[in-house]
């Protein structure tokens, strides 16, 4: 008898190959929110473009809208004439997750990280502050929002996008938050639902 290989019994091999790689790659990650090698599911079917309308009145300042379910963020400039769709991670559970509308009020090219106050209760073993660079959380740009320690930044570890895996901040990978950071402005609408 051949030794055949279904594409059940292949796809699963497969699968489980790769996430061994992912529990191989986490000993060597710069971030510290979480361990990502567990069993993750990824949200790919609702990742879809949406009207404007019925989020916002109007696209004053562009708007950016966040969906927690989707893992997605959307962006329409004033002018209608960009719209861009990016996948995003989402915070890591619900009572760590904002929603509602907010505004974006500073725009920072290589920003710092220093945990939250509840972060160092969580976990104290953190370091109190991270400079701009490879190790820093919030990867290579960040949107900082009206809600205090709310961010829409980048991340340098590409593995947590489409995933739930912040402390309540949006994560884009850092190709795309420097495309919308060019986007975006002072005043853009954010809303997260």
């Amino acid at each position: 008898m051949k030794n055949q290989l279904s594409r059940r019994g292949f796809l699963a091999t497969s699968a489980a190959m790769i996430g061994t790689g992912a529990v191989a790659q986490t000993a060597n990650s710069t971030e510290i929110e979480r361990d990502l090698s567990g069993q993750v599911q990824r949200n790919i079917s609702s990742f879809r473009s949406l009207d404007w309308q019925p989020y916002f009145s109007n696209l004053s300042n562009g708007a950016i809208l966040v969906d927690i379910q989707s893992r997605a963020l959307h962006y329409w400039s004033e002018d209608q004439s960009i719209y861009k769709l990016y996948p995003t991670s989402v915070p890591l559970t619900d009572d760590l997750t904002r929603t509602g509308r907010t505004e974006i009020t500073r725009k920072v090219v290589g920003p710092s990280w220093a945990p939250t106050p509840a972060m160092r209760i969580r976990n104290p073993e953190w370091p109190e502050f991270i400079g701009p660079g490879p190790d820093n959380p919030l990867g290579s740009h960040a949107l900082y929002l009206s809600w205090q320690y709310y961010r829409i930044h980048g991340t340098h570890d590409t593995r947590k996008i489409g995933r739930r895996s912040s402390n309540g901040c949006i994560g884009l990978y850092n190709e795309q938050i420097e495309e919308l950071y060019g986007y975006a402005q002072i005043g853009t609408q954010v809303l997260l639902i």
